[in-house]
């Protein structure tokens, strides 16, 4: 078995500063289901950086279970895998399409297109108090702000209980981080403190019954039975999580693009309609999970690699995003693309076959919110400071973005 000793895909290090692109350059063209050995804190697996591979194993649950070993990246104990397999990330068919079936009517386009003037006054609104000064922290004070007020106004958290949302989150999400997490105990702490306010939200849905994602979730069924409080509190956390911490790091990302490209961002300045364009191109080339894990449920085969029962398999979906069987000069960043390449279809930034991401139309509606009012308002951008990256090797992830620029 061929091993590729300079790779180390486990160790948050390597993603500091964006993704390994060399490496896994190399491993689409030379390994692209390439045997990562183990090391002191994970166990080996096959590494999946094709777009070809990825969509195979993501599209036959039977053969490749999220539900197993759970689809995240550390290694929970039986007591902790018990606990997330009532995550619906951690679920497969049947169980998996009958809480989808639940979750998806709050998310239809045409329920989050309702949802775009108060976006875009939430927008409006964001960047009257960043731009103020000329200068701002990109991160905290712009690309934190709408999803977080958004998911918390969709699912009904008093906004004076952001502040507090957003800190959970990036414990949650930084155990690899020092200055985000010191211990696992410390997440799995903010884990329970999202769950109790979960239950705070049903108790008062009891009370008062609510439209919007609370009462979708409460009042609806799964095979005629209605949600657990444990069920409906891992929805809320889960839902929380993804809808905060995910749009956050592409918007910071993809300001952090436009920065280093500004004959790119001016682009978006002489025509704004290119928005949405630019928005597929950050999708693509930044994704917010760098990967999910499955575990093999039988023997089976995987561009002629046997792959045992039992074994590990870790889709990367940056790498994947990149593939030049897809993508002409892939790792080339270009809000163009997108009129020449099918990039919404193309990248596999939001996942793809049974775990596609409910909450995809919502991210883009975001998104273009936040970005037609920085191209609005904001002209000759430019980094203030280093970037604070967070160190993980699950999320894209920055910490901190001072930029300075010019007002409108």
């Amino acid at each position: 078995m061929a091993t590729c000793p300079h790779i180390d895909l486990n160790n948050p290090d390597t993603f500091h500063g964006g993704l390994p692109r060399e490496a896994f350059r190399y491993l689409r063209r030379e390994e692209p289901v390439y045997w990562h050995e183990a090391d002191a804190n994970t166990p080996g697996y096959w590494a999946v950086t094709r777009q070809a591979e990825l969509d195979y194993v993501s599209k036959n649950p039977q053969l490749f279970s999220s539900a197993e070993r759970t689809c995240m990246l550390q290694n929970p104990s039986p007591e902790e895998i018990e606990m997330m397999r009532m995550l619906m990330i951690n679920m497969d068919p049947p169980r998996h399409l009958k809480f989808r079936r639940l979750v998806r009517t709050a998310f239809t386009p045409k329920k989050v297109d309702s949802y775009e003037p108060r976006f875009r006054e939430i927008a409006r609104d964001i960047l009257d108090r960043a731009v103020a000064s000329g200068r701002c922290d990109f991160v905290t004070d712009i690309a934190a702000e709408l999803p977080l007020i958004a998911i918390c106004e969709l699912m009904g958290v008093p906004l004076e209980r952001r502040q507090c949302l957003f800190e959970l989150t990036n414990i949650m999400l930084g155990m690899d981080d020092p200055d985000l997490t010191t211990s696992q105990e410390d997440g799995m702490n903010a884990m329970m403190e999202m769950f109790m306010l979960g239950l705070e939200l049903a108790a008062q849905h009891r009370e008062k019954p609510s439209s919007g994602i609370v009462g979708t979730l409460l009042d609806g069924t799964v095979e005629d039975e209605p949600l657990t409080e444990d069920e409906f509190c891992n929805f809320f956390l889960m839902l929380i999580v993804a809808g905060n911490e995910t749009t956050r790091t592409v918007t910071s990302q993809g300001m952090r693009m436009l920065l280093e490209h500004p004959q790119q961002f001016q682009k978006l300045v002489d025509n704004p309609a290119l928005v949405p364009d630019a928005i597929e191109e950050f999708l693509r080339f930044n994704p917010a999970v760098i990967a999910f894990r499955r575990t093999a449920m039988e023997d089976t085969e995987l561009n002629g690699v046997q792959i045992r029962k039992g074994d590990l398999v870790q889709l990367f979906y940056g790498a994947a995003s990149a593939d030049e069987s897809v993508f002409v000069d892939g790792d080339n960043f270009d809000i163009l693309r997108n009129q020449r390449e099918d990039v919404r279809n193309g990248h596999r930034a939001f996942g793809v076959g049974q775990h596609f991401c409910l909450g995809s139309h919502l991210a883009r509606l975001e998104l273009t919110a936040i970005f037609d009012e920085i191209v609005r308002r904001i002209r000759n951008p430019r980094f203030d400071g280093d970037i604070q990256w967070l160190r993980s090797n699950f999320i894209n992830g920055i910490k901190h973005m001072p930029i300075a620029f010019d007002v409108v």
